[in-house]
C-alpha cells in the first residue's frame, strides 16, 4: 500500500507522483531552456552561476550533481574541475538526462550521465567533495530520503548545495503570486504548449519548504554550518551545508 504525498496541490499516492512528475518533464523537455530564460528573464542563469562559485569546489574535486536535467550546473563545475576532477549528472528523467549528456558532449566535457532516484544514489559512502541539486529537490517524493543520500556520499568536510524556488519577501508576495498563476501557465501554453505543467510549478512551489524549514531538513539529514542565501528578494534560495 502506498502513501500520500502532494503533487502541486492535490494529494496523490507516492507512486503516482513519480509518474507524474516524469510526464511533467518528458512533455517539456523540448523547450526547457528557453522556458527557464523566459520566465525567469534569464536570472536563473545567474542564480547556477552564483550557486556554484560559493561551492569553493576547485580543479581535481569529484561532484555529483542530482536530478541535474540539461547540466547547467554540471557545465559550470566541469570547467571549475578540469581534467584532473570529475562531474557525475544524474537525473531520474531519461529524456532530460539525454539532453544533458549531450550538451556536455556537444561542447567537448567529459562527465559521465547515470540515470538514478535521488532517494537511492547508487553511490558509495563518502565519494565526492560536492553535491548539488537545483530546481530537483522541490519533484522529489521523499524529500528527506534525498537529503539523507546527499549527506551520505559527501566525504567529510564536502559541501551541499540546494537552489530551490523558496518563499519571496513580503513586499514582492501579491505580484509573484499574480505572476506564477497568471503568466507562467500562459507561457507554458504557447511557448512549451503545456499549461498544466506549468501550473504544477507554480503549485509545487509553494508546496515546498520555506527557507528555515529547508534548513531544519538539512540538519536532520546530518548536515551542519547551514547557511541560505536568498536570491531576487527570495524567490529563489540557495542553501549551504558541510558534512563534518
Amino acid at each position: 500500500m502506498t502513501g500520500k504525498t502532494h503533487f502541486g496541490y492535490q494529494q496523490v499516492g507516492t507512486e503516482e507522483k513519480a509518474q507524474r512528475v516524469r510526464g511533467v518533464f518528458d512533455s517539456v523537455v523540448s523547450r526547457y531552456d528557453l522556458m527557464n530564460d523566459l520566465m525567469s528573464a534569464g536570472m536563473h542563469r545567474l542564480w547556477k552561476r552564483f550557486t556554484v562559485e560559493i561551492s569553493g569546489v576547485g580543479a581535481g574535486k569529484r561532484v555529483l550533481d542530482v536530478a541535474g536535467g540539461t547540466a547547467d550546473l554540471a557545465r559550470l563545475f566541469a570547467d571549475r574541475v578540469g581534467a584532473t576532477g570529475q562531474v557525475v549528472l544524474t537525473d531520474i528523467n531519461e529524456a532530460m538526462l539525454r539532453t544533458g549528456r549531450d550538451r556536455l558532449i556537444d561542447e567537448g566535457r567529459i562527465a559521465p550521465a547515470v540515470q538514478c532516484n535521488a532517494e537511492a544514489l547508487p553511490f558509495a559512502a563518502r565519494s565526492f567533495d560536492c553535491v548539488s541539486v537545483a530546481f530537483g529537490l522541490r519533484n522529489v517524493t521523499d524529500k528527506d530520503r534525498a537529503l539523507a543520500e546527499m549527506r551520505r556520499v559527501l566525504r567529510p568536510g564536502g559541501v551541499a548545495l540546494v537552489l530551490e524556488f523558496s518563499r519571496v519577501a513580503s513586499p514582492f508576495q501579491a505580484a509573484y503570486e499574480w505572476y506564477s498563476f497568471n503568466v507562467l501557465p500562459r507561457l507554458g501554453k504557447l511557448v512549451a504548449r503545456d499549461e498544466a505543467s506549468y501550473r504544477y510549478l507554480a503549485e509545487s512551489i509553494r508546496m515546498h519548504p520555506d527557507q528555515a524549514e529547508l534548513k531544519s531538513m538539512m540538519e536532520a539529514a546530518g548536515f551542519e554550518r547551514i547557511e541560505w542565501f536568498n536570491l531576487t528578494a527570495g524567490v529563489v534560495a540557495v542553501h549551504r551545508g558541510y558534512a563534518l
